[in-house]
């Protein structure tokens, strides 16, 4: 992966707490993708480490066309790396906190295909947790994929969800 070559790569994309996004270029292919890093000291001091790895194991076990695509991962001695696709229409807290005004198609358009991939988690008994504008991205053609699943969880069959989880605004 290359990340500095041109001023597009190396920039970030989100800066979150433990969590950092940027643009990086596969040699090979030339084809860009997002790139999540995360610091293991601060994941480690905020009791997170877990829910990297189930971030990670839950995105490469589903494929779904409103869902982020899992590359892979890596890490090194101070960070975790996760790359996916990068899909480069921002996100709906994006354009709706800069005054974009949706069509009443598109909206309808945002809500069936967050549903369907809802939909397709639940029925493999993954719960996102998380739903909310900032973690809907939008690709180049306007279609949803749902991103951002730290705080998913796997249920087995039966099991109910005991705990409480997402962003307080939302829930």
């Amino acid at each position: 992966m290359n990340c500095g070559r041109s001023p597009l790569l190396n920039s970030p994309i989100t800066n979150l707490y433990t969590t950092q996004v940027c643009i990086v270029q596969k040699h090979d292919t030339q084809k860009l993708y997002a790139m999540k890093y995360m610091n293991k000291a601060q994941c480690e001091a905020k009791d997170a480490v877990a829910n990297v790895f189930r971030e990670m194991q839950i995105l490469a076990s589903v494929s779904h066309p409103f869902l982020v695509n899992f590359w892979f991962s890596f890490q090194d001695t101070e960070d975790m790396f996760m790359v996916v696709d990068l899909l480069e229409g921002g996100d709906l807290r994006y354009h709706v906190s800069n005054g974009v005004a949706f069509s009443d198609d598109a909206v309808v358009l945002y809500v069936l295909e967050a549903a369907c991939a809802l939909d397709y988690l639940h029925s493999r008994h993954i719960l996102h947790r998380d739903i909310k504008p900032d973690n809907m991205l939008l690709d180049d053609e306007g279609h949803v994929h749902l991103t951002d699943f730290n705080i998913a969880i796997e249920l087995h069959e039966g099991q109910l969800a005991t705990s409480m989880s997402g962003t307080k605004p939302y829930m």
